[in-house]
């Protein structure tokens, strides 16, 4: 028992439990997939492209709406993409927009810096900068900046759960301190401690301590907003742990949803959420106040959801 448990903790069991890539055999492929229904979608659907939304950094982020014909007043979707903070970029997620602009929404996608150019702090602010851009802007496009959600996938679910927490008149005395109600993370990471020990990951993530200590949202006090919080089921051990761990920390009010969703791995779950009469993509759809014509009855129960996972801490 005693060498199991020490195998389990151990250097490669950690490097091994984050290789999301190695565990997941077809992960370029449904990679490749990812960038070719986005490049289709940049081609199709009405908004714009490359607006910059930080003058400092010449960050630019894609907006995609509704036809014109739509009424103003849209839910907003900004969606963040995954990547360890130090790869891919917003191009290979449009794939995410469709249905949900079909559906009503308008969908915000930025970029950001990737690491080792800036720490995973300087990407959280960023990602600040996005939503207060939105904020300001979006009406241009007919989106409703009281009802925006934001949603992350791996890394974007980290930075999700920490955009909940952002102190925003701090950022900018024109922002509301309700600014951000609703955050979506799908296969997120909230203690970033692990990741200091995963030996190809650490020299561009250059996580410390004191770097632990302040962007792990397991470590922060239950914001007053709501996040969802999903991961397949046939993720690592450690993503359906890191799953479970906000929602033991925060609590039912602020995690009434935390889910593994089962037979998804790491990479099949993003695809989930851009299709209508998945789990995923109702919950979205749900945090937007668009129905759900698919009709997924299990979103009658705004209780907590745990799907049974015995054997993770």
């Amino acid at each position: 028992m005693t060498v199991a448990v020490a195998a389990r903790g151990g250097a490669a069991w950690v490097d091994a439990q984050y290789n999301n890539r190695a565990l997941v055999p077809e992960a370029t492929d449904l990679m490749a997939g990812w960038t070719r229904d986005s490049t289709r979608a940049r081609q199709t659907l009405d908004g714009a492209q490359d607006l910059c939304f930080d003058a400092a950094s010449g960050l630019c982020l894609d907006v995609f709406a509704p036809a014109r014909r739509r009424r103003a007043g849209a839910p907003v979707l900004l969606f963040i993409h995954g990547g360890y903070w130090r790869a891919l970029d917003k191009a290979d997620h449009s794939f995410i927009a469709p249905p949900f602009v079909q559906a009503g929404a308008v969908v915000v996608v930025p970029n950001y810096t990737l690491c080792p150019a800036i720490g995973v702090d300087g990407i959280a602010l960023q990602m600040a900068q996005a939503v207060a851009w939105t904020w300001r802007q979006v009406h241009r496009w007919g989106g409703d900046r009281t009802r925006i959600v934001v949603a992350g996938h791996s890394a974007g679910g980290h930075l999700a759960a920490m955009l909940l927490c952002c102190d925003w008149p701090v950022l900018s005395p024109d922002l509301p301190p309700g600014l951000l109600r609703q955050a979506l993370s799908i296969s997120g990471l909230f203690d970033l401690a692990p990741l200091r020990r995963v030996s190809w990951l650490q020299p561009d993530l250059r996580l410390t301590p004191a770097l632990v200590r302040r962007l792990s949202p397991v470590r922060f006090p239950a914001p007053s907003g709501e996040l969802v919080c999903v991961a397949g089921g046939a993720e690592s051990q450690e993503f359906r742990r890191q799953n479970r761990l906000l929602h033991r920390r925060w609590g039912t009010a602020t995690v009434p949803v935390c889910e593994a969703l089962d037979g998804l791995n790491h990479f099949s779950i993003l695809r989930t959420l851009a299709q209508p009469g998945q789990r995923l993509h109702a919950l979205a759809l749900r945090q937007l106040g668009l129905p759900d014509r698919q009709g997924d009855e299990t979103l009658a129960r705004h209780s907590l959801t745990i799907v049974n996972d015995p054997g993770i801490a």
